[in-house]
């Protein structure tokens, strides 16, 4: 089974990629052992004593820290009557988020476990389906380490797949609904997908991607998911979602991963700043991020979740296999506005949510008749971009509680939480804003998070000024980058930290506080300007609904700010640049100044409500030097 792991895991990479699980056979002492090698880490080698199974093996370390160690052998010496004791299989059975579902089925079956209109499955039936799933890719010649994709909105299907594709020992790919063509054919041909499952609104979109794959590569095949309450017709011929979990065996015995360190997720990233990079996580990782994420966030037993976040975004920062645990209700939404979230609100009684800032933004602006009564205390979970203070306040003046986190595609969720101290309950509300704002303090499980001087390597006083880049380490940090052995090594060095590309400060309490991506922080004649701070007063005015701000090249400082500003309907043509600019000269230092205004409708984003700054930068780029008296539009 082990060299079948690493055979059909190595189909998927290349034979350079650095993360993938190398397994080389050797004697040690006549006992046969394999080298295991995960990312540019430790080695280890593994002994299968007495051609036991796999549980049954001894885990030697023989890495470079333990070459180390040596020198030191008073480090080693145990305390006095156990130096026999070790891991053992009663103690080392692999973490994975997968078991969570048996559990649900077993302590919550009869309980409501995905909504979607009228359609309700109990944990027993979604333990069941997934277990048909599985068994079904299985027969469909799906083996450990595959990659199936998946390409729906948040339908009961997407949800079951979080659990049903792993299931299989597949590899799960959850792929961007509203990316292009062309996007959507490179990420299948650098992930050498076996499989795609589509919403048939999606089904044109995967039929053009398919027309872009190189000659010679093979196409992965598509099975269409059906949606009963879109009125989706298929022949019968056609295998469907549906169908093919009418074949499958709801007893099946899943696959069980041989190693918690085994790949189970591959996401790619958002492309907010560059060309997307496939990020693969392993089962122990997406466990510890899942049980990290309950207890930082205190959910209770048996919430009621409302899915506004894309489950394709990062796995939903591990809340399918968090509900799971709790036993929640997931209550599917396939399209996201004002209108169907507060009526899924005020219809389900939702508890809980999780959503990026232009979300809050969406709810804070809504319309009288869009809004409706909250019907109790309605917990959100806010991360993916800075949330400015002002729609913090906003959001929470209508009676939503929100809590702020902070975690990128590469850490599987959100390992750093602006914990909420009892004493800022009685500041003003716009100081306890100022304050969630922040991006906070690493969460029990991640080992640690830092900022530090690029140059030096040192950590950045706390001073809650000095900017330097934000570091973590832990166990939800990801294996690495697919086929990227550049980028994985560019991300995660030597020394230990997995480097984020955020620039942050660290504040005196020991909370930091992002400033900026390092690709959009501005330089205006020597100073560094930190874009998040200048959207944050852009946010303040009442006009503004959305607000970016990029680099401009300027003939004489280098760089200076460029706002691209969207404002509320009612606003609409009754400011212009100049008011902006006005407003912001009487709320920050003259070199922070925008000196460039452009007003869109809307800004671009991404499918998660990430503000694509790579394409204001072009267009900024494209506006060419700014020169003195001009750039106000």
């Amino acid at each position: 089974m082990l060299n079948t792991t690493a055979a059909s895991w190595s189909a998927s990479l290349s034979s350079s990629s650095q993360f993938s699980l190398k397994l080389t056979l050797k004697e040690t002492g006549g006992v046969p052992s394999f080298n295991c090698k995960h990312g540019k880490g430790n080695m280890f080698t593994v002994v299968n004593r007495g051609n036991k199974p796999l549980g049954f093996r001894q885990v030697v370390k023989t890495s470079p820290l333990s070459q180390a160690d040596k020198a030191k052998p008073s480090r080693l010496r145990p305390p006095h009557g156990m130096g026999n004791l070790d891991s053992n299989p009663a103690n080392s059975c692999p973490l994975t988020p997968l078991g969570f579902l048996e559990r649900a089925a077993t302590v919550f079956g009869d309980c409501p476990s995905v909504v979607y209109q009228d359609t309700v499955f109990t944990w027993s039936q979604t333990h069941r389906r997934c277990l048909r799933l599985a068994s079904a890719l299985v027969s469909l010649g799906i083996t450990r380490g595959d990659i199936v994709s998946v390409l729906l909105p948040n339908v009961p299907a997407m949800y079951e797949m979080q659990f049903g594709v792993p299931m299989s020992g597949a590899v799960l790919n959850n792929i961007n609904t509203r990316l292009d063509a062309r996007t959507v054919a490179v990420l299948l041909r650098h992930s050498g997908s076996k499989l795609v499952f589509v919403d048939a609104s999606s089904l044109q979109l995967i039929s053009d991607a398919l027309r872009l794959l190189p000659p010679g590569h093979p196409a992965p095949r598509v099975i269409p998911v059906e949606d009963p309450h879109e009125e989706d017709e298929f022949p019968a011929d056609t295998l469907t979602y549906e169908r093919l979990l009418a074949d499958g065996d709801p007893e099946f015995a899943w696959v069980q991963p041989a190693s918690e360190w085994d790949p189970m997720v591959l996401n790619y990233t958002s492309g907010t700043t560059s060309e997307p990079k496939g990020v693969v996580h392993c089962h122990r990782g997406l466990f510890l991020i899942t049980v990290d994420s309950l207890m930082e966030w205190a959910v209770p037993t048996r919430p009621t979740y409302l899915w506004t976040l894309p489950m394709f975004h990062a796995n939903g920062w591990s809340f399918p296999w968090g509900m799971a645990v709790v036993g929640g209700t997931n209550v599917c939404l396939r399209r996201v506005n004002a209108a169907t979230v507060y009526a899924a609100i005020a219809s389900r009684g939702v508890t809980h949510l999780c959503c990026a800032p232009v979300v809050l933004n969406m709810l804070a602006n809504a319309h009288d008749g869009v809004r409706r009564p909250l019907p109790g205390k309605v917990r959100i979970r806010t991360a993916g971009a800075p949330p400015p203070a002002a729609v913090l306040q906003r959001t929470e003046a209508i009676g939503f509680e929100i809590s702020h986190g902070y975690g990128l595609t590469e850490t599987a969720g959100l390992p750093v939480s602006c914990t909420w101290k009892g004493e800022w309950d009685s500041l003003p509300a716009p100081e306890r804003a100022r304050l969630k704002a922040r991006q906070g303090v690493r969460t029990p499980a991640t080992g640690k998070v830092d900022v530090i001087d690029s140059e030096t390597g040192r950590s950045v006083p706390r001073d809650g000024a000095t900017m330097g880049e934000i570091v973590v380490r832990g166990g939800c940090v990801m294996l690495g980058y697919l086929n990227d052995d550049e980028a994985t090594k560019a991300a995660i060095r030597e020394d230990g930290w997995f480097y984020t590309g955020d620039v942050g400060v660290m504040h005196p309490d020991g909370y930091l506080e992002i400033r900026d991506r390092s690709k959009d922080v501005i330089i205006n004649a020597g100073e560094n300007i930190s874009s998040v701070e200048v959207e944050s007063v852009l946010y303040d005015h009442p006009a503004v609904n959305e607000a970016a701000v990029v680099a401009r090249p300027d003939e004489l400082r280098g760089e200076t700010p460029c706002a691209f500003v969207s404002l509320k309907e009612d606003a609409a043509g009754t400011v212009t640049a100049a008011d902006v600019i006005a407003w912001c000269r009487e709320r920050m230092p003259q070199y922070m100044v925008p000196r460039t205004v452009v007003f869109h409708a809307e800004l671009p984003k991404t499918s998660t409500g990430k503000i694509q700054k790579y394409v204001l930068r072009n267009l900024a780029m494209e506006m060419g030097p700014a020169h003195k008296g001009d750039g106000r539009r």
